[in-house]
């Protein structure tokens, strides 16, 4: 009795799956409303074009073209510095009684209050961190990242630092500096 009752379910399954495929299938295509068919009508008719080759012309032209760097390496978060002259550089300037020599700027120097103390690495292989304090504070600084919206910080050495005036492409070094042993009680 069990089986009957379930061959029965299962025809009456079976019958259902068919209307519906034959509804979805069928019978959906055969009764499109009247705007479906204009809409797609004149969908075709936007997408012909008259003459469907390709410009070879524009193809050939990019494939000529010569890429060139500007020296920034694409997969680094670090801009690289931007080209800036060398303060030994002399400007010389023509005046009538003859050249004239300008100096050259001073270097640029971090604000005093800025002490910088002490460096250091990241086992991963990322670039030096330079520490900074100005009082409580400290800042973490790793090589190339601006400072201060002013500095951009170029090497980290052992006993000195290496900067860059960003606004006028300047470059100075900082000492390290010694803290005093705090006297122990």
């Amino acid at each position: 009795m069990k089986q009957q009752k379930e061959l029965v379910v299962l025809v009456v399954l079976l019958i259902i799956a068919g209307n519906i495929w034959y509804w979805f299938f069928f019978r959906h295509k055969t009764s499109a409303p009247a705007g479906a068919v204009a809409v797609t009508q004149n969908y075709n008719r936007l997408l012909s074009v008259e003459n469907p080759a390709p410009h070879t012309d524009r193809r050939e032209a990019a494939r000529k073209t010569e890429y060139k760097s500007n020296g920034r390496n694409p997969f680094s978060p670090i801009a690289p510095p931007p080209p800036s002259q060398t303060p030994s550089q002399v400007v010389r300037t023509k005046e009538p009684s003859g050249p004239k020599v300008e100096p050259p700027p001073p270097p640029p120097e971090i604000p005093p209050n800025m002490h910088f103390f002490g460096y250091g690495t990241v086992p991963n292989g990322t670039a030096r961190r330079a520490f900074f304090t100005d009082g409580e504070d400290v800042f973490i600084i790793s090589e190339g990242e601006v400072f201060l919206n002013r500095f951009r910080i170029l090497k980290v050495n052992n006993a000195s630092l290496d900067f860059e005036e960003v606004s006028s492409g300047r470059h100075g070094t900082k000492a390290l500096e010694e803290q005093p042993a705090s006297p122990s009680v």
